[in-house]
């Protein structure tokens, strides 16, 4: 539930493969041979938004579809209240929450809804009230391609900045023989060298009472985070019987690079230390999935989905304080840690519809196995095996203007350290129940009961020491627990003429969430984690959207006032904030201009409050034939900040991270299409086999 930090922001999702469908003819949408029911639901076109019972649909207007050359631009162009689609950084989100895309029911990467014709697109699913078939997932994306009438497609994207070594860069092939589709295509993103600094003061109180405070005066910096990766797809369809896919990918990390220096100043009389901050990881992950859907009578399907990925990679960080000119160094810290990690998935589900109703039941299997070598400790190797099964059963039903779901869900997660044999197993329950009263088309109400669990972390159990500078040390707790989540939601959407959105109100509580907590171990001051006495937090929140000039000028926006609180470990912490976003889109005579703007929400989680960064993006693009060209600005106004304030008695701090991202930079966008094709797989289930990473630093 926490914000998600820069890099995840800035970088673009690690690529699967990619089994996105390609385009439909402008003229007549074909029927799909395989595809979802709609429970009997009619959709009615007046609107643009359509309420269901369990989602908001979007059909994209004629004049999103022109004005976008791939998938990301139609959802930016779609303007989905909510939703944050940032196009410029390659990045989706809600509330400041991970949101679960997914092409035709399967999970999917930013990659591969880049790859996406928006011709092809028939709607986008926003579900933001997830079932338990999702697995608890905060919002589900779920964009519907319709199929292709064309033999193959190419599909060619470059974005670069031009005072800055940023860019992005992307090719996408699909080809069909009879029954059978081939997709190959890559990715890279190059983040160079981009100028950053670090504000940072903290105050150390020690167990006898007395303090001293350091603070950090900026000497430069820089990021690092270049990435890419390539990937190979199969698709075999037989209509209306069976569906086969499998998929070869690997990403490969370049450089990945945080380096901060500065000049410390301390209140006991010492100042003027040299201070270098750096951490980073490099590392390459093939990974490997396939997926069989068969169909039986009666509407009844089984689904079964395998994967499996590998890591091979380091992890490291670097701190030095010393006096300038001086050849002795004051505080020298060296942690460098080699991973060699697997991770297994297989999921099945079966789902029975009936006109009115759908049941669906499931289970899956996620086993990771981490093989992490410390080199700064001699050598000294930790061998973890996390093992998490999940089983699900889900009834859906409608009766008039009522819908009902309810559902159960059961997770059992176990974890050991072999070398000393420590670790735990638990058994969580996961309730979920949704009322859905629509009095007519224009407008819904709905009262929604979610549940889901978080398993520890690797970083968060692993029992090996690390210094992360002259006062500071982290140590993994083998002993933590599965936690649960629970949240209870009431909203209302609307359509009126010209506006439409929803409002409403979040209650969330996490009782035994897991978080990091201090304590004082002789003159070390230790962080590591405990199942905590919990977070509760209540949101209220609006979402409209507007046409201020029907199909030329349109905005809409997402605002929330959050009220929180968090106990631990000896402490009770209170957060109020308000969050949200804006987009403004004006199009016509083949142009669009967009601005957007994101104010990252502040998130309480153990002692410490986080952010992601205030954002603001312009943007101006021409569509021309089969190109578009752009240009925008990164940061066209204000001063970028991402950061973080502790609250703990023990240390209290705030950093703030400067970077130089004020960026003009232009894009380019080029679709072919020819011939006649299959559609892609339309892919229910996804099973899980994230591979687990070290993580070093974190001062």
């Amino acid at each position: 539930m926490t914000t998600k930090n820069l890099k995840q922001t800035m970088m673009a999702a690690v690529i699967i493969a990619s089994a996105g469908t390609i385009s439909a003819s402008a003229q007549t949408e074909p029927t799909d041979t395989i595809s979802s029911h709609d429970l009997g639901e009619i959709v009615i076109e007046a609107p643009k938004v359509i309420r269901k019972s369990d989602m908001d649909v979007y059909h994209p207007s004629k004049s999103a579809v022109d004005n976008s050359k791939n998938g990301m631009q139609l959802l930016r162009n779609l303007m989905i209240p909510t939703l944050n689609v940032n196009d410029a950084l390659g990045s989706i989100s809600a509330a400041g929450q991970s949101v679960q895309v997914r092409i035709n029911g399967r999970v999917a990467t930013i990659e591969q809804v880049k790859a996406l014709l928006p011709e092809t697109i028939k709607r986008v699913e926003w579900i933001d009230n997830p079932g338990l078939r999702y697995n608890g997932a905060n919002y589900v994306l779920n964009v519907i391609v319709a199929n292709p009438t064309l033999g193959g497609s190419l599909m060619l994207q470059t974005k670069q900045a031009l005072n800055q070594k940023w860019g992005y860069y992307q090719g996408d092939a699909k080809f069909n023989v009879g029954r059978s589709q081939w997709n190959a295509g890559g990715y890279f993103k190059l983040t160079d060298e981009i100028k950053a600094h670090r504000e940072y003061e903290e105050t150390f109180t020690f167990a006898d009472g007395t303090s001293l405070t350091r603070k950090e005066t900026p000497r430069g910096g820089e990021l690092d985070n270049s990435q890419g990766a390539g990937w190979l797809s199969y698709n075999y369809i037989k209509p209306d019987t069976t569906i086969f896919y499998m998929s070869l990918q690997a990403n490969r990390n370049f450089s990945d690079k945080w380096q901060y220096k500065g000049l410390l100043s301390l209140s006991n009389g010492e100042n003027d230390i040299d201070l270098m901050d750096s951490r980073g990881n490099l590392g390459t992950t093939p990974s490997f999935s396939t997926y069989l859907e068969q169909h039986f009578a009666h509407r009844q399907t089984l689904v079964v989905d395998f994967s499996a990925s590998l890591y091979s990679g380091h992890s490291y960080s670097d701190y030095v304080e010393q006096y300038p000119g001086a050849t002795d160094l004051l505080t020298d810290i060296h942690t460098y840690v080699k991973d060699r990690n697997q991770a297994y998935g297989l999921e099945a589900n079966y789902i029975k519809q009936w006109r009115s109703s759908r049941f669906t039941a499931g289970a899956s299997y996620t086993a990771n196995r981490n093989r992490s070598t410390y080199e700064n400790l001699g050598g000294e190797i930790f061998h973890q095996r996390q093992d998490k099964a999940y089983f699900f059963a889900e009834y859906f039903h409608r009766i008039n203007k009522v819908t009902l779901t309810g559902g159960i869900g059961a997770q059992y997660t176990s974890f050991l350290f072999k070398e000393t044999n420590q670790g735990n197993h638990s058994w969580n329950t996961r309730p979920q129940a949704t009322i859905t009263y629509a009095p007519n088309q224009n407008h819904q109400f709905r009262l929604s009961f979610t549940s889901w669990q978080s398993t520890p972390s690797l970083a968060e159990t692993n029992i090996a020491p690390q210094q992360l500078d002259g006062f500071q040390w982290r140590i993994g707790n083998p002993n933590l627990n599965t936690s649960s989540s629970y949240m209870l939601s009431l909203r209302h959407s609307y359509n009126l003429p010209r506006v439409s959105g929803s409002f409403g109100i979040k209650a969330f509580t996490s009782p035994n969430a897991i978080t990091p907590y201090l304590y004082w171990d002789n003159e070390k001051l230790i962080t590591s984690y405990e199942n905590s006495k919990g977070l509760q937090n209540i949101s209220f929140w609006l979402a409209p959207q507007i046409e201020v000039v029907p199909t030329w000028f349109v905005v809409a926006g997402f605002i929330q006032y959050t009220a929180e609180r968090m106990e631990g470990n000896n402490y009770k912490h209170y957060n109020h904030c308000w969050s949200g976003n804006v987009s403004a889109m004006v199009t016509h005579w083949g142009f669009t201009l967009g601005f957007q703007y994101v104010r990252a929400q502040r998130d309480l989680w153990g002692e410490k409050i986080s952010w992601g960064e205030d954002f603001p993006v312009l943007n101006l693009s021409y569509n021309w034939k089969n190109w578009e060209f752009g240009a925008g600005v990164l940061l066209p106004f204000g001063k970028y900040d991402q950061g973080s304030r502790s609250l703990s008695k023990w240390n209290t701090n705030e950093m703030h991270a400067r970077l130089d991202m004020r960026m003009p930079y232009i894009s380019v966008n080029y679709n072919l299409q020819w011939g006649r094709q299959k559609r892609g797989t339309n892919k229910l289930i996804n099973a899980d086999s994230s591979v687990n990473q070290s993580t070093v630093g974190g001062r």
